[in-house]
């Protein structure tokens, strides 16, 4: 009988990055291959699984972009149809990892594990944190009862919805907030604290396909409220013949990261107001980093639903398409 297979898809990022040979502190991401990434795994002939490597991109994650994330979920929804496929592992950048994580759990849905891995220090350091990182995604994975779309970093197994980047620096960079772990690994073992995610809904194949297909996502924006806030930053935002001067897409979608839960600039308020009478869809998250702005009766604005700015910008993109 055949062993079942991990599929490892790479994305770049400082896991595959390698440090600048005239800058003690700076390094260049996305340099080494997925295939490389795997030799240097301490004991992966342990795994029970039989492993399989693709190269879906080769980025620094903060240039993420919609036509890698179309390729993603292509090749995602592939291996997950494979019936001798447990689970899959995707090494990513740290920059925006969650916002990969979210988009995969809202659209996938999957039965199976998709594990999101990522280091903070290149691979060609002397005390690299990615062969480790990746070696726990590699035994999530594998892992009977596994499912979903989990980010795993520093022994830490994080739900997509609740996962937030909090540090620049430190190897703990990741955060669930106030949501508990889905759970830890430990010397080769998972160990639950929480459930596996399911997203709320499940896209049908033929959408996913639309989706991966799609030659231009609708196009939103995220802007902050704050003190001394002007409203002629939403206008600009908003207006057809900006957008005509610099031959982008009209806005579609604003994202607002707004104080407390859900508080607004007056400014900006009356700013959002005129853009939402002109058919721009405005929804509103918290900037606070553990908090999420709330529904409440009679808002004039949707609310996001406890996600954070970027993650309710991915959601609005979806809902728009």
């Amino acid at each position: 009988m055949n062993r079942q297979k991990i599929v490892v898809l790479g994305t770049g990022g400082t896991i595959a990055g390698e440090a600048n040979a005239d800058d003690a502190e700076g390094y260049t991401a996305a340099v080494q291959g997925v295939q490389i990434l795997l030799l240097s795994v301490p004991g992966l002939a342990q795994l029970p699984c039989e492993l399989l490597a693709e190269q879906v991109a080769q980025i620094d994650s903060k240039d993420m972009d919609t036509e890698i994330w179309q390729r993603l979920i292509l090749r995602c929804t592939h291996w997950l149809a494979q019936p001798d496929v447990q689970g899959l592992v995707i090494t990513h950048g740290t920059d925006t990892l969650e916002e990969t994580a979210y988009l995969l759990h809202a659209v996938l849905s999957p039965s199976k594990p998709i594990v999101l891995t990522c280091a903070m220090r290149p691979a060609t350091a002397a005390d690299a944190d990615g062969p480790q990182n990746l070696k726990d995604a590699l035994t999530v994975a594998a892992h009977s009862g596994a499912r979903g779309v989990v980010v795993v970093c520093a022994g830490n197994i994080h739900g997509a919805k609740a996962v937030q980047k909090v540090h620049p620096t430190r190897l703990n960079a990741f955060s669930s907030g106030d949501e508990p772990l889905v759970g830890r690994v430990q010397d080769g073992q998972v160990f639950l604290e929480g459930n596996w995610p399911v997203a709320q809904f499940k896209w049908e194949q033929k959408a996913i396909e639309n989706i991966a297909s799609l030659r231009q996502w609708p196009r939103v924006e995220i802007v902050m409220s704050h003190a001394a806030t002007q409203g002629a930053t939403v206008d600009a935002l908003v207006a057809a013949d900006v957008a005509q001067r610099f031959d982008a897409p009209a806005v579609q979608g604003l994202v607002v990261a707004a104080t407390g839960n859900g508080t607004l600039h007056y400014a900006l308020e009356v700013a959002l107001r005129r853009a939402q009478a002109a058919g721009v869809r405005v929804v509103i998250a918290s900037r606070c980093l553990l908090a999420s702005a709330g529904a409440k009766s009679g808002a004039v604005f949707q609310d996001s639903q406890g996600l954070t700015p970027v993650k309710a910008r991915v959601a609005l993109m979806l809902a728009l398409i």
